[in-house]
């Protein structure tokens, strides 16, 4: 199964695009391991509409250009479920072992996501009650997506 972490707005250099880069170094050498082929990360600019709804819109016609066809789709929202570690990884799993071969996880800019691009999603998911900035939300997203590799790995990353 390949990963695919489609986002709103772009990484400037600095410690979070650091972060950001030794998490997806790590994926990368370890994921194929637990059966994750790959991650590619593609990061677009921010629409610049004049009202939230419209950049929204506009932002989700991006999003949804650059999804492979049947491919599992997770909305990072703050309407989300809230996953433990384990629970996140069990759902990769899951989608491994029944053959999906594309897991999209979409994080939105600024104004969040589209309505319509959230509710289309198979998952939404948040990191709990709190909002976070999107810039962070994409480094947290790396770091759990390789906590639940090394979950399924039995690695001891992971500390219960």
């Amino acid at each position: 199964m390949k990963i695919h972490i489609l986002t709103i707005g772009r990484l400037k250099d600095g410690p979070l695009r650091q972060l950001a880069a030794d998490y997806a170094d790590r994926i990368a050498k370890v994921g194929p391991q637990a059966g994750l082929k790959s991650l590619q990360i593609r990061e677009f600019d921010e629409a610049r509409a004049s009202d939230s709804k419209q950049r929204k819109s506009r932002e989700a016609e991006v999003i949804l250009a650059a999804i492979p066809p049947a491919s599992i789709i997770v909305a990072l929202d703050e309407t989300g479920k809230s996953l433990s570690s384990r629970d996140f990884s069990g759902k990769i799993a899951k989608w491994r072992d029944d053959g999906e071969q594309d897991l999209v996880f979409i994080v939105g800019g600024p104004d969040g996501l589209d309505y319509d691009l959230v509710k289309s999603a198979r998952q939404t998911i948040a990191f709990g009650m709190s909002t976070w900035p999107h810039q962070l939300v994409k480094v947290m997203l790396l770091e759990q997506i390789y906590r639940a590799i090394t979950l399924l790995l039995g690695h001891p990353y992971h500390r219960d």
